[in-house]
């Protein structure tokens, strides 16, 4: 299991590829997007 300092490098890592101008192809942005509520939830669950 990863620690949450990794999980919170990956979450801000995939935040920071999402909102660049770089990602402009739909499909991707989407992806990105999905991989971002992932981290996000399991962070929120850890913390309940």
């Amino acid at each position: 299991m990863r620690d949450e300092e990794e999980i919170r490098e990956q979450y801000e890592f995939l935040t920071e590829q999402l909102e660049s101008e770089d990602m402009d192809h739909e499909g991707v942005r989407q992806m990105f997007t999905y991989y971002k509520r992932a981290i996000g939830w399991v962070l929120e669950e850890e913390h309940m």
